[in-house]
């Protein structure tokens, strides 16, 4: 019985460690557990979450300084969440609408100009 006991105090304390830290609730010290985060971006996270609550991983991206699509997957993989949800990569696809929109602009400017000719 006694095994049985440590067993599932085992499986529980291994399943709280892999528990998701949400950046929007978060202490300082929650932050600092995980692999990545030091006192500095911590103290970051928590700064602009006192501005008001992260709507999401772009917002979170955008208002605390250091954090981009690489560091953000690698923290996301460590357990930290922002609303609940994990960091998926969306910026690429933005990119590539600006290059279409780039695209669109050279070749109206094109035929703009070909037919001023």
């Amino acid at each position: 019985m006694f095994k049985k006991i440590v067993a599932a105090s085992a499986m529980l304390f291994a399943f709280a460690s892999w528990a998701a830290v949400d950046a929007n609730k978060a202490t300082e010290a929650e932050l600092d557990g995980l692999k990545g985060v030091g006192p500095a971006l911590s103290k970051r996270i928590i700064e602009a979450r006192n501005q008001g609550e992260f709507k999401d991983w772009a917002d979170f991206m955008t208002r605390v300084k250091g954090v981009k699509d690489k560091s953000a997957t690698k923290l996301s993989d460590e357990g930290l969440t922002v609303n609940g949800k994990p960091f998926t990569e969306s910026a690429p696809a933005a990119k590539v609408k600006k290059d279409e929109t780039k695209k669109d602009e050279s070749q109206a400017s094109a035929a703009k100009a070909a037919t001023k000719q």
